[in-house]
């Protein structure tokens, strides 16, 4: 699959006369088709909800986009919940799935209504304790352990994760929040990541509903929600065949019908969290070539770096990049695409084919609306930057302005020695 640009370069040109590089932008017209999708693929489970996972991209002018489509919002901290109930997104429109939990984690997420998503069978005391009494809808973050395997080979390992409940754990955990009086219940789990097959969610889900029905059986607990969470991936590599939504929707549709209607449990809505699959293709980093370097290996420098996007440096990600105006030249040059870090994995690309890069040339670097800008930092004093959103009509909107060195500086006791430069 060829991965092309939802900007042109003409596009950019423009747009840089206004706001300087780099920046991350987002594709409304993309994001609103995708949300749709999403929607229509589920929508013979009368209950399902999307809750965006939050911290994938935590901006409220994309999280209002979602929400128009129903879509809830999945929360893992403090301000991110604040952030939720500031765009009137509160109750059981939020999933609060933490772990290692503050209690003013918790007592924030008690006093809008979130459902609690909880990571531990030794939370149950710890909220009571804070709470007083526990919430009549209460969620259980579950972990088989293991290995989770499917047909193309292993996926993931649940078993070095450090979230959730054992099995033993959830069953004993279930019996607890009944006593306790908890009236309705979740199952929550996520136990591969990026998944890029359309079997994924079929089969988890598949697990989880027989759970679900051996709950029933053992505890006489009936389950209100399934949550699959994220993990369904987008194709980050040209070669990779993306996941088709309506093809998993269909495949979790045919084994809820083949094992929860049955035991009597046709009435169990269906909750996801996917932040990667809802914003990931939706995102790019724009960034301009301003050195060259030619020792022992050909380097282009742009002026974004690590604290732009991360997951190169820290993952050895791939991220696709396109250079503006030569997308149909010949890749015959090799490349390491780096920023500025005072870090030798700072580095977008390595060994990458492309294109001539010659300095003034802008970059996109794809699929960075996940986990793109979020992950940024400040290390080495460098400064996030702008959030733009190409609207549907070709106009652009500032929905993040880049940080300034003003920002950088406020958070020092001792500001006062700054302020005349800002002066």
């Amino acid at each position: 699959m060829k991965k092309v640009p939802f900007v042109t370069k003409e596009k950019i040109e423009e747009i840089t006369k206004t706001y300087s590089t780099p920046f991350h932008i987002y594709d409304e017209k993309g994001i609103r088709e995708n949300a749709k999708a999403v929607k229509e693929a589920f929508a013979w489970n009368k209950g399902f909800k999307e809750y965006f996972a939050v911290k994938a991209t935590p901006n409220p002018f994309l999280i209002r986009i979602l929400h128009e489509y129903g879509c809830g919002c999945d929360c893992s901290s403090l301000t991110e919940l604040m952030l939720s109930n500031a765009l009137d997104i509160n109750g059981e429109d939020v999933m609060f799935s933490s772990n290692d939990t503050p209690r003013e984690d918790y007592e924030y997420a008690a006093k809008i209504g979130a459902i609690i998503n909880l990571d531990d069978i030794t939370h149950i005391d710890f909220l009571e304790e804070i709470l007083g009494k526990l919430p009549e809808m209460m969620s259980c973050r579950y972990n088989p352990g293991g290995i989770f395997q499917m047909s193309n080979g292993i996926m993931d390992n649940p078993g070095d994760s450090k979230y959730g409940f054992t099995t033993e754990q959830l069953f004993e955990g279930f019996r607890i929040l009944k006593e306790k009086g908890v009236k309705r219940f979740g199952i929550h789990a996520f136990l591969a990541s990026n998944t890029v097959t359309n079997e994924y969610y079929p089969q988890l889900a598949g697990q989880l509903f027989e759970l679900a029905v051996k709950l029933k059986e053992e505890t006489g607990i009936s389950v209100s929600f399934i949550n699959l969470s994220g993990g369904v991936g987008i194709p980050y590599t040209p070669e990779q065949e993306p996941n088709d939504i309506r093809v998993i929707g269909d495949g979790v549709r045919k084994v809820y019908e083949e094992i929860l209607i049955p035991a009597g449990m046709g009435d169990v809505a269906i909750y996801t969290e996917m932040g990667r699959f809802m914003m990931g293709p939706y995102g790019a980093l724009v960034t301009q070539a301003i050195h060259e370097k030619h020792t022992h290996k050909e380097y282009i420098g742009v002026d974004a770096c690590a604290v732009n996007l991360m997951r190169p440096a820290m993952y050895g990600a791939y991220h696709h990049i396109t250079v503006l105006g030569k997308e149909d030249h010949p890749c015959d040059h090799q490349y390491d695409v780096t920023g500025s870090l005072c870090e030798n994995n700072d580095k977008f690309a390595i060994d990458r084919m492309l294109p001539e890069i010659e300095k003034g040339d802008y970059l996109v670097i794809h699929d960075t609306g996940a986990h793109g800008h979020a992950m940024g930092y400040n290390y080495n004093g460098k400064l996030r930057s702008a959030e733009l959103l190409l609207k549907e009509d070709g106009s652009v909107q500032l929905i993040r302005r880049a940080e300034t060195p003003k920002d950088y500086f406020a958070t020092f006791d001792c500001f006062e020695v700054f302020e005349e430069i800002f002066q």
